[in-house]
């Protein structure tokens, strides 16, 4: 009977230390406190990440695109003789026959040139806009990441406390069988739930350097970069609003900001194909310098002047399918823009119907569900020390207990995650 009683103290102290609190936990939790806040892994991302450098760099590039669209093509330089006889190969024989020197430029006609160079710039913003798209996908991947990564964490501390607790469930069910107070299918049922819990254990403890290793690939880190200490979110006070979220999309998101420069290359594009109609001019310049003639006397040198122009006489064949093929484009841009408006409000509303419902969940687990569930295994310890149930009712509800911290850590990651994609969604950090 002592030893009973000796037993069931033990298991009440442990079992205490998970209802009340883990000092171990604590510790953890007061170290976690001075570890970078996700907003400085988010920067040190932005910073880093090789994927955004490489878009920066092309980005950069297209802005350099810009002027070269709009310049006119080199000058061409020609130097000659014009009009030598062959017999006999006499440079003052022939009245006609100088050493040329000539200079032609190519001339677009008026409007080519700017509209090109607005083409190459709409090209530029594109890619600028598709720039601060992926800049915002990284934050959101980087808080994705960092979210699974604490809830990982957040599910290995709850898996070694009930583990401990599992372990003095065996303990005292071994006890109370050796002296016949207990059926051996308590120690059967506590094995079977203290092996689960341990092979749980290892499975996440597994599955935390994967996601860590993401999360590491995102910060652009290299090498044995170090551990990453993480903290599980908590709940946010925001109103949210679809109508007001849709608004601050349409007018910030940059991938839709970036479709609409499509749209607007697309004009810029149309209008250049109906200018193709109108020809284009080749200026010419040349200077000829003549021989004295056979009695010596000077022949006065010569200049010339042209200008050529091509004829678009094949319209039907060049230039009305280029028309056909800009509009096309500028149309399929506006349809685009229109399902992307579309898909952004429909998210918006998915996202903001996780937020509202994951807050619901996590405040009835903190204000009802949690609190019960601990007075239930309180109120089944108390009566397993008086022997009025057996160790599988006390085991039940200590596992009912550790689903439910599981669940509420769930509901605080998907929160959590809801708001980054709303920022994403939105285009601009809100929270």
């Amino acid at each position: 009977m002592c030893s009973k009683k000796i037993a069931i103290a033990m298991f009440g102290v442990a079992l205490l230390v998970t209802v009340v609190g883990d000092p171990a936990y604590a510790q953890e939790r007061t170290a976690q406190l001075s570890t970078p806040a996700l907003a400085v892994l988010v920067a040190e991302a932005l910073q880093n990440n090789p994927e955004l450098r490489a878009a920066a760099k092309e980005t950069e590039a297209a802005g350099e695109r810009v002027r070269p669209a709009g310049a006119l093509e080199d000058p061409m330089l020609e130097a000659g003789l014009l009009n030598v006889p062959i017999q006999p190969w006499r440079l003052n024989r022939e009245d006609m026959t100088m050493k040329m020197l000539g200079l032609s430029q190519k001339l677009p006609y008026p409007g080519k040139r700017a509209l090109r160079e607005q083409m190459a710039a709409k090209d530029a913003e594109t890619l600028g806009y598709g720039l601060r798209e992926s800049k915002n996908r990284v934050a959101r991947e980087v808080k994705m990441a960092y979210f699974d990564l604490a809830l990982t964490d957040a599910t290995v501390r709850l898996l070694k406390s009930n583990r401990q607790v599992l372990e003095q469930f065996l303990h005292i069910a071994e006890s109370r069988y050796s002296v016949g107070q207990a059926a051996q299918a308590e120690v059967l049922k506590a094995q079977t739930q203290l092996g689960r819990m341990s092979e749980e254990l290892l499975r996440m403890e597994r599955e935390r350097p994967v996601t860590e290793a993401e999360l590491v690939r995102l910060l652009g880190r290299r090498g044995n970069a170090a551990s990453i200490a993480v903290e599980l979110p908590r709940l946010r006070d925001v109103t949210l609003d679809v109508e007001t979220l849709h608004a601050t999309a349409l007018g910030g998101r940059p991938q839709l900001l970036g479709l609409q420069s499509v749209i607007d290359r697309g004009a810029k594009a149309l209008d250049l194909a109906r200018k193709e109609a109108q020809p284009d001019f080749d200026l010419r310049f040349s200077y000829g310098q003549r021989e004295r003639d056979l009695a010596n006397m000077p022949r006065e040198d010569v200049v010339s002047i042209t200008v050529a122009m091509n004829l678009p006489l094949w319209r039907r064949d060049k230039i009305e399918p280029r028309i056909a093929e800009a509009r096309a484009m500028r149309e399929q841009a506006q349809e685009m823009l229109q399902a992307q408006q579309n898909d952004v409000l429909a998210k918006l509303r998915q996202q903001v119907a996780v937020i509202e419902q994951s807050r619901k969940s996590v405040q009835l687990y903190e204000t009802a569900i949690l609190p019960q569930a601990q007075l239930a295994v309180e109120a089944t310890l108390a009566a397993y020390q008086v022997s009025r149930v057996d160790l599988l009712m006390l085991l039940d509800s200590q596992m009912t207990l550790f689903s439910y911290e599981i669940s509420r850590a769930k509901e605080l990651v998907n929160f959590n995650k809801a708001l980054a994609e709303i920022e994403l969604l939105a285009g601009k950090q809100l929270f």
